[in-house]
């Protein structure tokens, strides 16, 4: 499995506490280049509205910066809240972004608002109706801006999304759940499972995905993976410490709504927690993997083999981007990914 396994990115351009919210994003640009150079086969980028903790409000405008300062990864949105949006739009977007790019843009699809629901709802396009839910609708709507399907006598008939690139983005769903399962499968995406945020159900969701998928032709088959939240470090006991910050962060957010930046390992060692807490702590930790390299490579590959993938999409939160770095380092020793040259 190891030999075998390929691994990814899904970077949520965290702001450590003390930092700037430009550092946030220059550490994004140096771990693509970094994972670049390690071989990991694509770089996401993911969408986050209302917080100070996370940096990333707009991927396709930081698509375009990671894909300009690399050469060969793939880069791509992890996901778009296509709730928001429009599907031209966002057409548009990633056909310009595939143009600039030809061969390296993936379109990440989420129907989650990426939001607490004050932002989701400042960002609606229709707030008379705020909790309406057409996700299907408009993920046919985008591929018919995609492959000019729609049929005659549609008003957006003679209508293209431009410009219009020699190839086309690879479409992937984010999912949590077996509903964006269904949809990847009927539309013929990929689909990438979110266990970092719900380890519920996801073998089935990937397994019902197989067998619903109906993909065209001219398509590879059913692309599948699962994006876990990895810590690795030099021993076991480390990357517990450097895993202190991101459970802190993690537990605020839940307990109390608090969205600001990741605190440092010295803050959260140093917070006092009641037993509630303790239990709201210990109900995460089944999504992610912590610990030294043999630990983690373990537990990556039992991972890979409950959900059938060969693709492990890793995001890592730490407080220190030399840690963060060095997790992805680890991760590239232990599954001898092919580096770029």
């Amino acid at each position: 499995m190891a030999a075998k396994l390929r691994l990814s990115v899904l970077d949520q351009s965290p702001i450590p506490s003390g930092s700037s919210v430009t550092r946030a994003l220059q550490n994004s640009v140096d771990l693509a280049q970094l994972c670049e150079a390690l071989g990991y086969e694509r770089y996401w980028l993911a969408e986050h509205h209302g917080t100070t903790g996370l940096a990333g409000s707009a991927p396709e405008v930081l698509i375009a910066h990671v894909a300009a300062n690399t050469s060969a990864i793939r880069v791509g949105s992890g996901g778009v809240m296509l709730s928001h949006y429009s599907p031209l739009k966002v057409a548009e977007q990633f056909r310009l972004l595939e143009a600039l790019h030809p061969g390296r843009i993936d379109l990440g699809i989420g129907r989650a608002p990426g939001s607490e629901q004050l932002a989701a709802l400042a960002l609606q396009r229709n707030r008379e109706h705020p909790s309406s839910d057409d996700f299907i609708e408009q993920i046919a709507e985008l591929l018919a801006w995609f492959d000019g399907s729609f049929p005659a006598g549609h008003p957006f008939s003679r209508l293209r999304a431009t410009p219009i690139p020699e190839g086309a983005p690879e479409l992937w769903l984010l999912s949590s759940s077996g509903y964006s399962a269904k949809v990847a499968a009927h539309f013929g995406a990929g689909l990438c499972f979110a266990h970092f945020i719900s380890a519920d159900g996801g073998p089935e969701a990937i397994e019902t995905y197989r067998d619903l998928y109906r993909g065209d032709e001219d398509q590879d088959g059913p692309k599948a993976s699962v994006a876990i939240g990895v810590i690795c470090a030099e021993s076991d006991d480390e990357a517990e410490r450097l895993a202190e910050s991101g459970r802190l962060w993690r537990f605020r957010q839940r307990r109390y709504g608090e969205r600001g930046p990741v605190p440092s390992v010295v803050e959260a060692l140093g917070y006092s927690y009641s037993e509630s807490d303790r239990g709201l702590l210990e109900a995460g930790r089944g999504r992610a993997v912590v610990g030294g390299p043999e630990r983690v490579r373990a537990e990556i590959e039992a991972l890979a083999t409950a959900y059938k993938v060969d693709e492990v999409v890793v995001v890592t939160i730490t407080h220190d981007h030399d840690a963060r770095r060095r997790s992805y380092e680890l991760l590239a020793e232990m599954f001898s990914l092919p580096p770029r040259t």
